[in-house]
C-alpha cells in the first residue's frame, strides 16, 4: 500500500478562482515521484487553512505539505496554523530551506516551520513556484529518512 501525502493551498485568490494556483502542481508532482499516493492539491482561502489542517490531519497522511500564507500580509497565518499541530518541530529543515533560497532575496521575507505529529511530517512552503521547489529540494533526500524514523524503522 503506498503511503499517501496531501498537498493544501493558502490562496484566497487561487480558491476564488481569481487566478490558476501553479504552486500545488509542483509539490504534488513532486510527492508523487517520490512515491507517495497524492491527490490534486487542496485549494482553501487563506482564513481556512486550520481548518483544512485539522480534517487532513486528522487522515493520517505521512506528509503534508502547504504552499502560501507564509509571509508577512496580515492574513498569512499558514506557519502558526501548521505549527500549532506540530509536537516535534524539526528546524534544521528550515534552515536547510533558507540556506537554499538565499539567492532570492525576498525569500528573507518568507517563514517557514517543519515538524512531525504523530506518523505524519508537514511543512510549511511559500507559495511561489520557486520556494515550493527550493523546499522540495531540501526535502528529496530527507523524506526517506523522515518517513523510515515516523514508521519506528531505526539503523541502531
Amino acid at each position: 500500500m503506498a503511503r499517501r501525502a496531501v498537498v493544501i493551498v493558502a490562496s484566497t485568490r487561487a480558491a476564488a478562482g481569481i487566478y490558476e494556483d501553479r504552486s500545488g502542481p509542483i509539490a504534488v508532482e513532486f510527492l508523487r515521484r517520490m512515491g507517495f499516493d497524492t491527490p490534486n492539491a487542496l485549494i482553501v482561502p487563506d482564513a481556512e487553512i486550520d481548518e483544512a489542517l485539522n480534517t487532513v490531519f486528522a487522515e493520517g497522511p505521512s506528509v503534508i505539505l502547504t504552499s502560501g500564507g507564509t509571509g508577512i500580509s496580515p492574513d498569512d497565518a499558514t506557519v502558526e496554523a501548521v505549527s500549532a499541530h506540530l509536537t516535534k518541530e524539526l528546524p534544521g529543515i528550515a534552515h536547510a530551506f533558507y540556506a537554499a533560497s538565499a539567492s532570492v532575496p525576498t525569500a528573507a521575507l518568507s517563514r517557514t516551520v517543519a515538524g512531525v505529529n504523530a506518523r505524519t511530517f508537514a511543512m510549511a512552503l511559500p507559495g511561489s513556484t520557486g520556494g515550493v521547489k527550493d523546499g522540495c529540494k531540501v526535502l528529496k533526500p530527507l523524506l526517506p529518512h523522515i518517513i523510515d524514523q515516523l514508521e519506528g524503522k531505526h539503523e541502531h
